[in-house]
Order: structure tokens, then C-alpha cells, then sequence
């Protein structure tokens, strides 16, 4: 009878990250101004990528699915943190809890992948140019893709599933602003060895798996920049690889923080503000830091606008 007292949870109380009536409009300001400039970041690279046959190309193949699944990431979360700081009702009910759980991981675990896939094809442009077309070809690129939905989609349902068996008695407030495996452990009253033994090891085994082929394929991609004669052409190769290593420093750096550590050590505040960079901040950034700042799309996005303007005049 006890333990099933203990799992009959009917929702969950998101505190989100400051409980400070005086901290909430400023909170709700952050978060729109965040969501909105990354979406809207994100959405003019996929448009921009999709109508100009000029970036029809491997790499921009990714970036572009790089910029979907980062608006689904932040869509998960931001939208209904918004909605809770509006309202002020930070309940969310366990159904919606496990598949915002779901769909969050299923993100991250994509762009994990998405990541260790574009070192990979900067590898090939940079180190073996002649045969890019043929080792990237699009069949190639749609089963790199495909394989990381795949991976992302079955890797989410079995740690889901996984805490989803778990008992909630203790309390039903969860310490962040969205539904997350580790502060959701650290709510658990039963035991969560099995729950963290598995996401230490799947985690450290999955990322540490992108990240040798990241660190892999840069080595080899140093190695032959550095025997480019011309230092522009050095610098052109370098600066293509530049964003990329940016990215994946930020984006390992704060999840590695947050899913390889035993739920004895989470600490409020501060895994608050990470877990913020790796669902807010990141995805916002990553336009910018990928392609805003790129001379082919730039020169897209001036050809887009030159018609807009023409368009308007006539």
C-alpha cells in the first residue's frame, strides 16, 4: 500500500530559477529575448539554406539540421517556462512532464550526434577535398542524419522509461524550470543507482564517442592546414572550422557538467544557470556563430534582401 502512495504523483511544481516575485518580469524578459532572437536566427538559416541552390552542400545540409533541432530544443522548454512565469502556476502534469522529459533528451542527444557529424565532414573537405563530393555524397548525408534522429529518439525512451518506473514521495517540486533527468533523480525517493549508472555510462560512452572523432578529425585538419603554404588559405581553412570548435567546447562543456556527475552532488543554483546555457543560449548562439558570420551567407541573405527591397518598390 505504501508504495503505491508513494508513485501516485498527478504533476510536478517547476521552480524554475529564482522563487523572487522582483526577479520575474526580468526573468520573462530574458527568456523571450532569447527564444525569439534564436528563433528567428535559426529560421532565416534553414530558409535561407533551403531557397539558394548555392548552399545546396554537405556542410549546410547539417547546419540547417543543426538549426531545426536546436528550435525544437528551445520550443520544448522556453515556451511553456514563459507560460508558468506569466500565470504563476509552475505545475505541469506528470504526463506532460515525461514528454517534455522525452523530447528534450531526444534534442540534446541529437545535436550531440549533429556535432560529431559536421567534425566529420570538415575533416573530409579539408583533408581528402577531391573526394568530398563522392564521400559526402547526399545519400551519405541523409543516413548521418537519419542515424542521429534514431539514435537521439531511442536513447531519449529508454532513459524516460527508466525514470518514469521510478517513485516520487518525497516531494513533487522539481529544482529547475523544465523537466530534466537529474534534478528529477535527486526528487526520487527510490533507489536511482541503476538510473545514474546508466546515464553516466551512456552519456560518457555517446559523447565520448563524438568527441574522439571531433578531436580525431581536428587533429588531422591542423595537421594538413599547417601544411598550406599561402596564409590566407590557411586562414580560409582554419575560420571554417573555427565556429564549429566553438560550438562543440560550450555545448560538451555545460552537458558533460550536468549528466556525468551523481545527483549527491547537484547543486541548485548552479546547475540552474548551466542547464540554461545548454538550452537556451547555445541554440541562440549557434546561427550566428555558424552562419551569420559566413561570406556565403551573408551573400545569400544580401541577394534575399536586395529582392525584398526590389519587390517593395515596384
Amino acid at each position: 500500500m505504501d508504495d503505491m502512495n508513494q508513485t501516485r504523483v498527478t504533476e510536478f511544481t517547476l521552480l524554475g530559477l529564482s522563487d523572487l516575485p522582483e526577479l520575474q518580469s526580468t526573468l520573462f524578459t530574458i527568456f523571450l529575448l532569447l527564444y525569439t532572437v534564436g528563433l528567428l536566427g535559426n529560421s532565416t538559416i534553414i530558409t535561407v539554406i533551403f531557397a539558394f541552390d548555392q548552399l545546396h552542400t554537405p556542410m549546410y545540409f547539417f547546419i540547417g539540421n543543426l538549426s531545426v533541432v536546436d528550435i525544437c530544443l528551445t520550443s520544448v522548454t522556453v515556451p511553456g517556462h514563459l507560460i508558468h512565469i506569466l500565470s504563476r502556476r509552475r505545475s505541469i502534469s506528470y504526463l506532460n512532464c515525461f514528454t517534455q522529459l522525452y523530447f528534450f533528451t531526444t534534442f540534446l542527444a541529437i545535436e550531440s550526434f549533429l556535432l560529431g557529424v559536421m567534425a566529420y565532414d570538415r575533416y573530409i573537405a579539408i583533408c581528402n577535398p577531391l573526394r568530398y563530393l563522392v564521400l559526402m555524397r547526399k545519400r551519405a548525408c541523409l543516413l548521418l542524419v537519419v542515424s542521429s534522429w534514431l539514435v537521439g529518439l531511442l536513447n531519449s525512451f529508454l532513459h524516460t522509461t527508466m525514470v518514469a518506473v521510478l517513485s516520487f514521495c518525497r516531494s513533487n517540486q522539481i529544482q529547475s524550470f523544465f523537466c530534466d533527468i537529474p534534478p528529477m533523480l535527486k526528487l526520487s525517493c527510490s533507489d536511482t543507482s541503476a538510473n545514474e549508472l546508466l546515464l553516466f555510462a551512456e552519456v560518457l560512452l555517446l559523447v565520448l564517442i563524438c568527441i574522439v572523432a571531433i578531436v580525431v578529425s581536428y587533429f588531422r585538419i591542423i595537421s594538413a592546414i599547417l601544411k598550406i603554404r599561402s596564409r590566407e588559405g590557411r586562414h580560409h581553412a582554419f575560420s571554417t572550422c573555427s565556429a564549429h570548435l566553438v560550438v562543440v567546447t560550450l555545448y560538451y562543456g555545460t552537458t558533460l557538467f550536468s549528466y556525468i556527475r551523481p545527483t549527491s552532488s547537484y547543486s541548485l543554483n548552479k546547475d540552474k544557470v548551466v542547464s540554461v546555457m545548454y538550452t537556451v543560449v547555445i541554440p541562440m548562439l549557434n546561427p550566428f556563430i555558424y552562419s551569420l558570420r559566413n561570406k556565403q551567407v551573408k551573400g545569400a541573405l544580401g541577394k534575399a534582401l536586395g529582392r525584398d527591397i526590389l519587390c517593395h518598390k515596384w
